[in-house]
């Protein structure tokens, strides 16, 4: 154990947790932090000689608190420095090492890309999820959401991401990108997520949605046109499905059909109240984490980050349920 400073000490007196510091207690407890770090290790740095490489899981960590606080790499480094929670979090002792540079953070977040770890990574939560008993199976709930990419093409090529697209929605244009999400109907964790540019509908996605074992599928009016999909019809599995679509407020019937109740609306809320639960990662990723611009160029690159942070979202809701020991527990 390192010894206690006296800044530990003179912390450890406070009276009141930030929600910071919750959070960071929350995602040390349940991470599996061994089992990532050796799948890492195959494709990082090992320099034999000269200087030692900077430890991976000190490398992951503060990788990780960039996408939760969605920081810059200097802006990290300027947070860790500046944050008591945030460096407790690195397991940072000021006497024998620093905080390590942005440009070092730099090589180490492409090395990540490179290599699709960040896939490797949500499919390592969710493949945890499914073991532990969290994860149901048999429906999908599926969501598409738009995220802004810059306008602005005052750049080196002095046009805009090739990748990204405008669409309309409403009577407002928006250029970026899509994600597109499909999650358990039963628990609402995230099992699988795809990106297009923002002109993709969304029920053109949805046969990437589907998981083999599905026979329900929940989604808004922007699916009503699902079942009719070539992925789907010509699908002797996914045919079968149920598409519980809600259907758009003009065609409900506004007439009461029998004692005073009106059965269209009554149907729609029951589909509503299970389609909700696709809306809380999505709040999470855009809201709590900030993600809702796009900080990179080309979608591949923000898909990566996408699924580190719909992988740390699922990972939030098992915590906040109170299945932090069922997900630690289990082994892959």
């Amino acid at each position: 154990m390192n010894q206690l400073t006296f800044s530990d000490m003179e912390y450890s007196n406070r009276k009141k947790k930030t929600k910071r510091e919750e959070f960071l207690d929350a995602m040390e407890e349940i991470i599996p932090w061994s089992y990532w770090v050796e799948m890492i290790r195959p494709y990082y740095f090992a320099n034999k000689r000269g200087r030692k490489p900077i430890g991976i899981e000190t490398m992951l960590r503060m990788y990780l608190m960039q996408i939760w606080f969605n920081l810059s790499d200097e802006g990290i480094e300027d947070s860790i420095y500046d944050s008591y929670a945030m460096r407790s979090f690195m397991h940072i002792d000021f006497n024998e090492q620093q905080v390590p540079d942005a440009t070092t953070l730099l090589k180490f977040r492409h090395m990540l890309e490179a290599n699709k770890l960040g896939e490797k990574i949500f499919a390592d939560v969710n493949n945890r999820l499914d073991k532990a008993g969290l994860m149901m199976h048999g429906g999908t709930i599926v969501d598409a959401s738009l995220i802004a990419a810059p306008k602005s093409t005052k750049n080196q090529n002095g046009k805009r991401d090739p990748e990204m697209h405008q669409t309309k929605k409403g009577n407002e244009w928006y250029f970026g990108m899509k994600v597109h999400a499909g999650v358990d109907a039963g628990s609402g964790y995230v099992h699988t997520i795809t990106g297009t540019s923002a002109n993709m509908h969304d029920v053109s996605e949805t046969a990437n949605l589907i998981r083999e074992d599905d026979g329900v599928v929940y989604g808004d009016s922007g699916y009503l046109g699902a079942v009719n999909q070539p992925a789907i019809k010509d699908d002797e599995k996914k045919s079968r499905i149920e598409f519980r679509i809600n259907k758009r407020p003009s065609s409900l019937k506004m007439a009461d059909d029998f004692k005073g109740l009106n059965w269209d609306k009554k149907m729609e809320h029951e589909k509503s109240a299970v389609r909700c639960k696709v809306e809380h990662p999505f709040l999470i990723v855009k809201k709590q984490m900030g993600y809702s611009k796009v900080v990179y160029r080309g979608i591949a690159k923000n898909m990566h980050r996408f699924h580190m942070l719909f992988a740390s979202a699922n990972l939030l809701m098992c915590s906040r349920a109170g299945r932090t020991k069922d997900f630690v527990g289990c082994t892959v």
